[in-house]
């Protein structure tokens, strides 16, 4: 899965699943545009691929944004020369059950997982179409595909998020364009350490895996449809829960 010559944009990439991805995509030989709202968190990724011998560049900003998008996609190119591959990784949640749920909270949480998945991938795909060479990995959930108490909007975007993956490969193969959608199931990041153990135990005793998936787990699948040994893949909706909720 030799990435090498490939640049990416990976958002999101300060921590957790995001900051994972973007290691693995360098370790691979990938360039990589490292972002974050927060701009020292993606500078942080960023040196990190560099002390591992990568190269990286870290870029701030929101991506639900439409200015901050077309100038990291700009600066990608600029930059490092090119962008082959788009990982939307990017989101938030933003818990409450329905009836104490705010406008604000829905909009927060939809504008960042599902509109700043169609800000970026729109602002890729006119360099992608012009190469006729493309990747476009969208981070989705397995709540996108099966609901959770308290959670409605984040999983209204995450399915959302499918939706478009499936609509958007159809629209972008002639191009040889590929774009899929991993769903991950319960990952070990500051977001599920969030939840109380009286909740978590039992979710993972229904884990065929017993156990709690970790970032890399992640990456690892990220990494391989980011790679041409996926070429033949596209519209695929792939869950990586250890067998959660199958």
């Amino acid at each position: 899965m030799d990435l090498k010559g490939k640049r990416a944009i990976v958002t999101g990439a300060g921590s957790g699943i995001g900051k994972a991805i973007a290691l693995k995509l360098a370790e691979r030989g990938a360039a990589v545009l490292v972002n974050d709202v927060d701009p020292e968190a993606a500078s942080a990724t960023a040196r990190e691929i560099e002390e591992r011998g990568g190269k990286a560049l870290s870029v701030g900003g929101d991506v639900s944004k439409g200015e901050d998008v077309r100038e990291m996609v700009r600066l990608c190119i600029e930059e490092l020369g090119g962008v082959e591959i788009l990982v939307n990784n990017a989101g938030i949640a933003r818990s409450a059950l329905l009836i104490n749920l705010t406008e604000e909270q829905w909009d927060e949480v939809m504008n960042v997982n599902l509109k700043g998945v169609f800000l970026c991938t729109k602002a890729v795909i006119p360099h992608m179409m012009k190469r006729r060479y493309g990747k476009i990995i969208n981070i989705s959930s397995i709540y996108g595909r099966i609901g959770a108490i308290g959670d409605s909007n984040y999983c209204a975007a995450k399915a959302g998020v499918i939706g478009f993956t499936k609509s958007v490969a159809k629209e972008l193969a002639r191009y040889n364009i590929n774009v899929n959608v991993v769903l991950p199931g319960l990952i070990d990041t500051p977001l599920l350490r969030g939840i109380p153990e009286k909740y978590l135990g039992p979710m993972i005793k229904e884990i065929p895996l017993k156990r709690v998936g970790v970032p890399e787990d992640i990456a690892g699948v990220v990494a391989f449809l980011a790679s041409d040994e996926a070429g033949y893949l596209t519209g695929a909706a792939i869950e990586v829960t250890g067998g959660w909720n199958m």
